[in-house]
This record gives structure tokens, C-alpha cells and sequence, in this order.
């Protein structure tokens, strides 16, 4: 029985008073239920939740609606302090009255907890703003994408996010120059583009002639779509056009003449070895993105062994179909004939659509050869919409609503027909949708008595290792009949092998930008264009692009050893069900699981 919210608070209030006298000493004065360990831990991530509007908003909830996240050192100081008063929180729960889903929600809360406060000593270790990502895009994506409009508090909410950009862009230049002190500068290539987007963002009305900004437009949109009046309509459109001209564009002027000094000393280094005590960062970089105590050298000896394990797949694949060149003129054949593309027309794209669609469900059919538990939700495959097919991914998933209202998405995006093989279809549609992304994430969100830190958190390693995973087992049922399809498989898996190489090559080993470019043109087939922008997001993310390969080569190696192991008790489908029952876990976690399930059917 669920014990009542007082009794919960009574409880946490005791413990927090505990803590904050003795953290090593806070117990609490009874052994908790297991319900009541997901409601302490769920009070615990609203406090959290609590000192972030931003994340408030992303979640749906309307408080603090004008405001920004304080992206100070002393608010990072505070994060910090709770992060600590939690932990012995959590640390000091009696688990004896605790089932085994309690326990692990403990393990992975200590977990996270105890990571992010290690973190802390690299908390300038990092470009607050690059091509990527940043404060700079973060303003104008979040106004438009995250904050809605219901009504006219709302609207001057959004009026007021926009007239308090000016601190957060202050709060930024400052921990620019803290980092520009420490010699933790992005390399010269990074600022172009960086200074690009801030043009694009503060262009048009009214900054300039012409058309509506990207910010305003979006502002107008949404309040002349909830039936004010005209003088009430046209009088929030004068304060968010007098908000974007006296607040955000001298702010964003202000940031870009701070950049164009900044780029003046900058360099043409690449990894972060240059930074202060870069090599034990990138460490520490490489642990927090695959869960485990691989080093650089470690990494990039993998990724070069896979590399040379799937080229030779690869030329298989060329004698199969009869190519006579190297893999290299295979490359240049698969990357440029036109059979392997559908037309760049209305009717090109549909066929595309209906082709993932018929992929999809055929893949459903197939479901209970490998699988037991299997998602609620329902799956739709959808081109990506106009509006932002020139600047998204190449294929992404949206995940279903918790209630059941929208099914799961993967989007294909048909901007250019031209990087939509047809030879990478199925690769693409297991990866994103059945048995990937969608399988995993709804299978999640469908789990009962999930604590909120878990729900709308997770690892990057498990979710990408188990989509490159997703790749590489509808193989094993027979799909991939088409050698070429094979071949796209292959393509996506090397190229997640050669970031093992880049990544470590780039930030360890110290290749320049121009080496890590060179290798990716002699050892994949994607365009030079592609290329180049996935070395340049390597460069400004170190680590991250490790986790897609590692956690796959996790996966399978968890699977051998229950092969091996159980023989012919191994059932697939069951092993699928130890994998993803417990949510997106590490892999330190996920290796515990799979051990506890070979014991157990051993010993039945």
C-alpha cells in the first residue's frame, strides 16, 4: 500500500533536517517501502526541477514562465550543495524492506548523483557556445519550439523571457571570459559559423527591413491565434518588437563583438588536450559517455579493429554483386548511381514514406520471434516537416505520449533525396523505430512505479548502443535480403566505429581537424560535406559520438556470455526483455542485470 503524501513528507523532512546536520550520519527513523522510496525520490527531483524554469517549461508546467535558468557560479554552487544534501539522502535509506526495483533506482540515483558531482571539477571544461549547440540558440529555439501561448499572461511572459535575454546573455559572457583566463577557447573554425547564427537571429523586422524575425513571427503567430483583440493583439506585438530591439538585440551585439575579439586569439587546435589538464578531462569525458573505464587508447584500438572487420563484410558484399573495383570506387558507385535514390520529386518522397512504412510493419510481424515485452503504443513514419528539414538530422524519433494521445514518430527527412539512400532504408527505419528507439523508449515510458529522474533522464550509451543494435538483429531473422540493403547496414555501423578512431584521434591523439577529415574520406562512404560536419561536431561534444558504438559492442558481448553461458535455455526474446524492462540504465547496470538473469535460469 502506497503510504500518504503527509507520511512521505514527515519522512523527507526529517531526513533532509538529518542531512543537513551530519550528511555521513542522516538515516531515517524507519525502513521505507519500496512506493515510498519512488515518492522520496520523485520529491527530491521536483526540488531540483523547481530551480530550473526552462526545464519547468519543457515539462509542461506554466511557473516561473517569464523566467530564465540562473546560469551563474553561484546558482551552479547551489546545484551543487543539493546534489550533495540528496545523495546522503539516498545514501542513507535502510534498503532492507526493499524489493529489487527499489534498490536499483537507489543504485542509479547514487550513481548519477555521485558522477555529477565529480563533474564539477570540469565545470569551464567546455564551449558554452559553438555551432552546435549554445546560449546563443538555445534563446530563440526555446521561444519558439517550448514556450506556447494560451492566453495574454502568457504572452507577456514570452514578452518578458524575451526583455530578460539580456541577462542571460551577461551571465554568459562571463563564463566566457572565465574560460578565455583558463585558455579554454574554441578553435578558429568554430566562430564563423557561430557569429553566422547570431546574423540570422537578430535579421529582420525589428532589427532591420524586410521580413518579421524568426523570434517575432513566431510571437505574432501564436497570439493572433488565441482570439484577442485587435488593440489588445497589436499592443503585445509593440512590446515584444520594443523587447527584441532595446533588450535582446543590443544584448546579441554585445555578444558578437565580445566573439570577434575572442576569434582574434583564437587557434587552430582541435582536441582538448590543449585544456588545463585535458587529458584526465577527456578521461573523465569518456567515462560519463560509456559508463565504463575505457581509456583513449582502449577506444580508438576498437573502433580501428572494427573499422577493418566491416570493410572486409563490405567487400563480401562487392563480390556478391559483382563489382570489380576497390571498396573505395564501391563507395564512389553506392554514393553517386542513380538507382540507388529515389527522384527528387512530390512522388519520390511519398515512395519513400510508403517504402519505411512497409518496412515498419513488416519488421511489426516479425516482433514475437525476438521479443516478449513489446510497446503499447503505436508507430507512424512521417517526412520531416518543411519548416525544419534544411537544418535536422539526416532521421530522428519522436517518442509517444505517456497517455496514449500521439503515437511514436520516425521521421525521415526528405530535404534532399539525394542523402536518402534507398540502400539505407531499412537500417535507418530498425534504428529509429522497430526494434530501436521505439521499442526501447516505449517500453520505458510503459514501465509502472518509474521515479521522475529516471522517466525523463537516461543514458546516451544504452539508448544509441541499443539502436546500432537494432540495426544488426533483424539480420539475424533474415532480413536484409538485398546485398545493397546489407550493405547500408554496414555503412551506418562503420561509420560509428571510425568516431571510436576520430574521436579519441582528435582529443588524445591529437590529430588535427584536417587528419581526422582524411581518415573519414579514405574509411567511409558518406559525402565530404557530411564529413565534414560530423568532425567538426566531434571536436566542440568530446566523447560523445563514443557512445553510439560502445554500448552496441556491450550488448552483444552481454549476449555471448548468456549464450555461452545457458546454452540452449539462451532464449532471445528473454534476454531482449532483461535489456530493456529496466529503462535506459548504465552499462555497468545493464551488466548486473544480464549476470542476476543467467544465475537465475540456470539454477530453474
Amino acid at each position: 500500500m502506497t503510504p500518504s503524501i503527509s507520511k512521505i513528507l514527515v519522512t523527507l523532512t526529517a531526513v533532509f533536517l538529518l542531512a543537513a546536520c551530519n550528511p555521513q550520519e542522516a538515516k531515517p527513523t524507519d525502513p521505507m517501502t519500496s512506493e515510498a522510496v519512488v515518492s522520496l525520490l520523485d520529491e527530491l527531483f521536483m526540488e531540483e526541477l523547481k530551480e530550473s524554469p526552462e526545464y519547468m517549461t519543457y515539462l509542461g508546467m506554466r511557473e516561473r514562465y517569464d523566467e530564465w535558468d540562473d546560469r551563474s557560479d553561484a546558482a551552479r554552487d547551489k546545484q551543487l550543495e543539493m546534489t550533495k544534501r540528496h545523495l546522503a539522502i539516498v545514501k542513507a535509506i535502510d534498503q532492507s524492506n526493499l524489493n529489487d526495483a527499489a534498490k536499483l533506482n537507489i543504485a542509479m540515483f547514487i550513481e548519477q548523483s555521485e558522477q555529477q558531482i565529480e563533474a564539477d571539477k570540469w565545470r569551464y571544461h567546455s564551449y558554452p557556445i559553438n555551432q552546435m549547440r549554445g546560449v546563443h540558440s538555445m534563446i530563440p529555439s526555446f521561444l519558439i519550439n517550448q514556450h506556447l501561448i494560451a492566453d495574454s499572461a502568457e504572452a507577456q511572459a514570452y514578452i518578458g523571457r524575451i526583455a530578460h535575454s539580456t541577462g542571460v546573455i551577461d551571465q554568459l559572457l562571463e563564463q566566457l571570459k572565465v574560460r578565455e583566463e583558463k585558455g579554454i577557447v574554441p578553435p578558429k573554425f568554430v566562430f564563423p559559423l557561430v557569429l553566422k547564427a547570431i546574423d540570422n537571429i537578430i535579421s529582420g523586422a525589428p532589427f532591420s527591413e524586410g521580413d518579421d524575425s524568426t523570434i517575432l513571427a513566431d510571437f505574432s503567430q501564436k497570439v493572433r491565434a488565441i482570439n484577442l483583440s485587435a488593440d489588445e493583439t497589436d499592443k503585445l506585438i509593440a512590446d515584444a518588437r520594443a523587447a527584441l530591439q532595446n533588450n535582446l538585440a543590443p544584448s546579441y551585439q554585445k555578444l558578437r563583438s565580445y566573439l570577434t575579439e575572442l576569434e582574434a586569439g583564437a587557434d587552430d587546435k582541435d582536441g582538448v588536450w590543449k585544456f588545463p589538464e585535458g587529458e584526465a578531462f577527456y578521461n573523465f569525458a569518456l567515462k560519463r559517455t560509456t559508463t565504463t573505464d575505457l581509456t583513449a587508447n582502449e577506444i580508438h584500438d576498437i573502433g580501428l579493429a572494427e573499422v577493418a572487420r566491416i570493410q572486409n563484410e563490405m567487400r563480401q558484399i562487392m563480390q556478391k554483386v559483382g563489382f570489380a573495383g576497390d571498396l573505395k570506387a564501391f563507395f564512389d558507385f553506392t554514393r553517386n548511381d542513380a538507382q540507388f535514390y529515389y527522384p527528387e520529386t512530390a512522388e519520390g518522397k511519398q515512395a519513400y514514406i510508403d517504402e519505411a512504412t512497409a518496412l515498419i510493419n513488416t519488421m511489426k510481424g516479425r516482433l514475437d520471434e525476438l521479443f516478449i515485452t513489446k510497446p503499447k503504443a503505436d508507430l507512424l513514419v512521417k517526412a520531416v516537416e518543411p519548416f525544419r528539414e534544411a537544418s535536422a538530422g539526416q532521421a530522428f524519433y519522436q517518442s509517444p505520449a505517456p497517455d496514449g494521445s500521439r503515437p511514436g514518430t520516425y521521421f525521415a527527412n526528405l530535404y534532399r533525396m539525394s542523402d536518402m539512400a534507398k540502400y539505407q532504408m531499412e537500417s535507418l527505419a530498425y534504428h529509429e523505430g522497430i526494434p530501436g528507439h521505439h521499442m526501447q523508449i516505449s517500453i520505458a515510458q510503459e514501465l509502472e512505479n518509474m521515479p521522475k529522474f529516471r522517466l525523463f533522464g537516461g543514458y546516451t550509451v544504452f539508448s544509441e548502443g541499443w539502436g546500432l543494435y537494432s540495426e544488426l538483429v533483424p539480420k539475424e531473422i533474415g532480413m536484409y535480403s538485398d546485398p545493397y540493403a546489407d550493405f547500408g547496414r554496414l555503412s551506418g555501423e562503420l561509420y560509428r566505429a571510425c568516431r571510436l578512431v576520430v574521436d579519441t584521434g582528435i582529443h588524445a591523439k591529437r590529430w588535427s581537424r584536417e587528419k581526422a577529415l582524411a581518415y573519414m574520406a579514405d574509411n567511409v562512404p558518406h559525402s565530404e560535406g557530411y564529413n565534414v560536419r560530423q568532425i567538426e561536431r566531434y571536436i566542440v561534444m568530446p566523447s560523445q559520438a563514443t557512445a553510439y558504438k560502445i554500448g552496441m559492442l556491450k550488448i552483444l558481448e552481454l549476449r555471448a556470455t548468456a549464450t555461452e553461458a545457458l546454452g540452449d535455455k539462451f532464449d532471445i526474446r528473454q534476454f531482449h526483455d532483461v535489456v530493456l524492462r529496466d529503462g535506459s540504465v548504465s552499462l555497468s547496470i545493464l551488466e548486473n542485470n544480464v549476470k542476476k538473469w543467467i544465475v537465475e535460469t540456470q539454477a530453474h
